[in-house]
Formats: structure tokens, C-alpha cells, sequence
């Protein structure tokens, strides 16, 4: 199980306009995140078979990012924020660099 702490900032460029008032993280940002951590192991992101976003992570929030790996390349995701439990889950497909 590869396991990362995620945090996206206020002040990240993405977060204008997501959504004025009520800033949300853009599920691109956690999926990014999630391809960044692949690419620390070696690996490349090759597709995103599923995705469920669960509820929205407000920026500034603390959360983790879990990869537990499968077979053929498969790794299953969550993303957990400190208080408010699974913000996202999913299944990707990664290749190596």
C-alpha cells in the first residue's frame, strides 16, 4: 500500500473559480495528486477506470491519499479527509515509467 498526505492550499490557481463563495478542490487536483504519487514509485497513470467523488473537500483541509495495488497494473484509490471520512475512491491502471 503506497500512503500520502494531501493538502490543496487556498491560494492554488485551479481553486478560482471552484466555486466563488464556497471553494471546492477540482477533482482534477485529486486525481493529479494520485498520479503524482504513482510517478514517485515508477510509475505512469495510463487510465482511470473509476472514479466516485463522495463528497466535496474544501481547500485547506487535510486529507491522505491510499493506493493499494492489484493485479495487471491495477491500484485501487481513496482519498480520506481527517474529518469527514472518504471524499473519493476509485480504480486506476499505471504502467511503469
Amino acid at each position: 500500500m503506497l500512503r500520502a498526505p494531501l493538502r490543496i492550499e487556498p491560494g492554488h490557481p485551479a481553486l478560482a473559480g471552484h466555486f466563488p463563495g464556497r471553494p471546492l478542490v477540482p477533482a482534477v487536483l485529486l486525481l493529479d495528486a494520485l498520479a503524482a504519487l504513482l510517478q514517485r514509485e515508477g510509475l505512469v497513470l495510463a487510465v482511470v477506470e473509476s472514479a466516485k467523488f463522495l463528497q466535496p473537500l474544501p481547500p485547506g483541509r487535510d486529507a491522505w491519499l491510499e493506493l493499494t495495488a492489484g493485479q495487471d497494473g491495477r491500484w485501487t484509490f481513496r482519498i480520506h479527509a481527517a474529518d469527514a471520512g472518504t471524499v473519493a475512491c476509485g480504480r486506476v491502471r499505471a504502467r511503469p515509467q
